[in-house]
């Protein structure tokens, strides 16, 4: 089989309809042609719902800044969910057919392992908007994340639950590599700072039932549980099992990670929800003006009752770093160049506060905020009650030699 990049110098120069390039431009125009693989149909369809309108309310937004003769074409495509060999496919076909120039999206940490490889190997900057599992970077020199890791998240929550008074903690996650990192990540950081692990439990990737998992953590009478799953309705579906199986009112509080209270879907939730505490690198209610800014022209956009997420985010910095890439090279997009560009990129302005690319691992590095969901204005949101500035991914400075 040929390489990703044979196929490219086989195609040749041909940069017009005729490779399906999404669109007439002007003759004049350098088109700059940006990937984007994201679950678009399916059961987590509103996960990538949300890191796209991100993307595009930031491109919309800012589209004026794109230096004069340069157009930007999105090309989307659907992997409908975490499917490795449907994305690896998709990819190929945006690098070899569309000839892109950046590849972008990266909701599924399988998917974007399948995908890091053909990055490398067509030297093309992969810019990842979501997969939390922290080794991911580590697959490919061109792959940049602006989002988060889940150790970022969970190791620090451990430190801070065992720092205020929490002692005896049960977790309960997804069985994916993802709840893997995130189990490991709250273990270390909780069990680091003094604290015991009752139980661990795993439940299916988007079970309907959270119940007989919860009842099994209910017996072990932890002081708290801890919960990973992806977010989404899979995130109401625990919520309520959690409060119906009377866990909060037995005196076992729910504490995890953003996944487990999406701000979009506190609504759903309802008031199951109040009390939880979960930390993130963003909240909605976050009280800082670029997020005030955020959600006022988020809501004007896709409507009032709608709510950005952490995903929703990660694609508005996503593309605020495609468009960095752009106009420092005014549309000529050289992955060397890219590369260096990327490796250091911050964006004071975030709606997350302060972040920046680590130029030694390619993650992101932000405010970690501690949150509790509270009733405000008859509205549930998740109020930010403490923060840990700056934080790096912790996993890769405990695992400096893992690959």
């Amino acid at each position: 089989m040929r390489s990703v990049v044979a196929a490219i110098a086989a195609l040749g120069a041909c940069w017009s309809l005729a490779c399906g390039g999404g669109g007439a431009a002007p003759a004049s125009a350098t088109v700059v042609r940006v990937g984007m693989i994201l679950t678009y149909s399916g059961p987590d369809a509103s996960i990538g719902e949300a890191i796209d309108r991100g993307a595009e309310l930031y491109r919309r937004l800012h589209e004026q800044e794109l230096p004069a003769g340069v157009e930007l074409q999105l090309i989307k495509r659907d992997e409908t969910g975490p499917t490795p060999d449907v994305a690896k496919r998709l990819a190929r076909e945006l690098v070899v057919r569309e000839q892109v120039h950046i590849l972008t999206g990266g909701q599924w940490t399988p998917n974007v392992s399948a995908i890091a490889p053909l990055a490398t190997e067509a030297s093309i900057p992969y810019v990842v908007m979501s997969s939390g599992t922290a080794s991911t970077t580590r697959l490919s020199p061109f792959l940049f994340r602006v989002a988060f890791t889940t150790w970022q998240h969970s190791y620090h929550l451990g430190q801070w639950a065992a720092r205020n008074g929490l002692t005896r903690v049960s977790t309960i996650v997804s069985d994916y590599a993802a709840g893997a990192d995130a189990e490991d990540a709250f273990v270390r950081g909780f069990t680091d700072a003094g604290g015991t692990v009752v139980s661990k439990v795993r439940a299916p990737l988007r079970t309907a039932d959270f119940v007989p998992f919860l009842e099994r953590v209910r017996r072990d009478k932890p002081q708290a549980v801890y919960g990973f799953n992806p977010g989404g309705p899979e995130a109401t579906r625990f919520i309520k099992a959690y409060h119906d199986l009377g866990l909060a009112a037995a005196g076992i509080k729910l504490i995890g990670p953003n996944a487990i209270v999406p701000d979009d879907e506190l609504r759903n939730m309802g008031e199951a929800a109040i009390g939880v505490i979960s930390a993130s690198h963003y909240s909605a209610a976050g009280d800082r003006p670029a997020n005030t800014m955020f959600v006022s022209e988020w809501k004007k956009a896709y409507g009032q009752e709608s709510v950005p997420n952490y995903f929703a985010v990660g694609g508005w910095d996503g593309m605020a770093a495609i468009f960095h890439l752009i106009r420092e090279q005014n549309g000529e997009i050289d992955p060397a160049r890219s590369r260096q560009l990327l490796a250091g990129w911050s964006n004071p302005d975030s709606p997350r506060g302060p972040m920046q690319i680590d130029p030694d691992t390619r993650d992101a590095i932000h405010n970690i905020y501690i949150r509790r969901v509270e009733q405000v204005d008859g509205e549930l949101r998740n109020v930010e009650f403490a923060t840990i500035p700056a934080v790096k991914d912790p996993w890769k400075e405990l695992h400096p030699d893992a690959p």
